[in-house]
């Protein structure tokens, strides 16, 4: 064949590739403009006549005192649970005489896949005591003044919205449980405490703080009221009223070592460091280390309180009879004088020997961020 035979078979080859190539380039784009986006929905894998799963279910146990408008609260956990894919949730009321210990054990008979607590810290006290070594994940939600477990946590406080959001969908972290047991000749206690608990009147689970004599006392004449006007500031004014209160003697046990008296205005036992304000009281307190970490704070005069409040905004870890502090395992108090105890900030009443034990990693709750569960 001739020269110009062959250039125009290799016309010919050209146009026919270049053809080809826009007709795969058109199919792929017209197969980009038509394909869905991300990964694909479950029910694609389904097979014909196969049903969807379950969806997961939420119980939410709210104390309907905080909140104005409950049937608002309650919209907005409907809502944010349908976002997330998962069933309505189940809303159980607290009451006076059942602060959320009962309902709690209702949610787990249902099989729910989460337990939330939207209360203040005495609801997420009851909700998390029933909730210690049953291996479903625990939900903290915002809906007091104190919030402590949560601000310790660093998850939200101010929007229920998120908070139900990090509950639903965040990591499981293993915390502590510390629990203080009161003394059986103890007879002083306040009308329902413990009332409709598991673990009964005498055994009281804490996950923050647990104290002695001025803290307690502190937290028992504020009042209600004035917390829901300015929030937290309203223990100032009781702190000024009972801060220069006598003395007391305190025996303390660390892990049954030799007892020791300490001259005292409060005992406090710690799972987590941070309370009231943002302050630090503890600084070395990890809410998973299997650790309590206990204050005894003791000062006589103005000049000694003034030493002891720097130290702690400075996070200063020394000691001296005005401040002391203890790592352990467990510790036994005994006082000379009965005084008012409270854990995580409710009033349990008056005692004069109690022991606190930590429970390592017993209770799972739901986190931003942090560990995940083992």
């Amino acid at each position: 064949m001739s020269g110009e035979t062959w250039t125009w078979i290799g016309v010919g080859i050209a146009v026919a590739l270049g053809a080809l190539g826009l007709f795969l380039l058109a199919s792929s784009q017209e197969e980009g403009r038509h394909a869905r986006p991300g990964r694909p929905r479950r029910d694609v894998f389904r097979r014909h006549g196969e049903e969807a799963p379950a969806r997961k279910r939420v119980a939410v146990v709210v104390n309907p005192v905080k909140f104005e408008d409950l049937d608002a609260v309650r919209e907005t956990l409907a809502k944010v649970c349908d976002e997330h894919g998962w069933d309505e949730p189940l809303v159980l009321e607290t009451t006076e005489h059942d602060v959320g210990f009962g309902q709690t054990r209702e949610a787990l008979e249902q099989g729910v896949d989460l337990v939330c607590a939207l209360g203040g810290d005495g609801t997420v006290r009851a909700v998390g005591e029933e909730l210690v070594g049953s291996g479903t994940p625990f939900g903290l939600l915002p809906g007091g003044t104190g919030n402590l477990l949560a601000r310790n946590l660093e998850l939200p406080v101010d929007d229920i919205g998120k908070a139900l959001a990090v509950a639903l969908t965040g990591r499981n972290r293993h915390m502590d449980a510390a629990w203080m047991t009161l003394d059986p000749e103890d007879l002083d206690l306040e009308d329902g405490a413990g009332e409709n608990s598991t673990s009964g009147e005498r055994r009281h689970a804490f996950f923050v703080m647990a104290g002695v004599g001025l803290d307690a006392a502190i937290m028992d004449s504020t009042s209600e009221q004035l917390k829901k006007r300015i929030g937290w500031t309203a223990y100032v004014p009781a702190g000024l009223k009972n801060m220069f209160a006598d003395r007391f003697t305190a025996t303390l046990t660390v892990d049954d070592g030799t007892p020791e008296k300490k001259r005292s205005r409060m005992v406090v036992i710690g799972n987590c460091g941070r309370i009231t304000g943002g302050i630090d009281l503890m600084p070395e307190a990890e809410p998973d280390d299997g650790t309590l970490d206990v204050i005894v704070l003791g000062p006589r005069g103005p000049g000694a309180w003034a030493s002891v409040v720097a130290r702690v905004v400075t996070k200063h870890n020394g000691t001296d009879k005005a401040l002391e502090r203890y790592r352990c395992q467990s510790v036994g108090v005994e006082v000379d004088e009965r005084q008012r105890v409270q854990v995580d900030g409710d009033i349990i009443g008056e005692a004069s020997r109690l022991r606190v034990e930590i429970e390592p990693r017993s209770l799972i709750v739901r986190t931003a961020s942090g560990r995940a569960a083992g």
